[in-house]
């Protein structure tokens, strides 16, 4: 579980800077497509791709965390670790589903 705690606090990571990517290439200069804010084509792509399947993995370990809470379960994970998570999941509702 502490693994899979920090693999989804990268991911949540490259949810903002896919995000900032976004805004950054489709913001100001929306006539030029090709002036990409990461020149390196796969690591853009894995940074989208982890950066938007957050959501899903975020899910999955709040879910796991709320049913170790209340089966009494221990958690080996860092306090701020949940609450980022936590904080990056209300982000990703609110830019996925508004």
């Amino acid at each position: 579980m502490r693994f899979f705690s920090k693999f989804v606090f990268v991911c949540n990571l490259s949810f903002l800077l896919s995000v900032v990517m976004r805004f950054v290439e489709f913001g100001s200069n929306s006539s030029v497509l090709s002036n990409d804010a990461v020149g390196f084509q796969p690591l853009k792509s894995t940074l989208i791709i982890l950066g938007y399947g957050a959501v899903l993995f975020n899910f999955v370990f709040l879910l796991l965390l709320t049913l170790k809470k209340i089966f009494k379960g221990e958690w080996n994970i860092p306090l701020w670790i949940s609450i980022s998570n936590f904080f990056f999941f209300v982000l990703q509702i609110l830019y996925f589903f508004s």
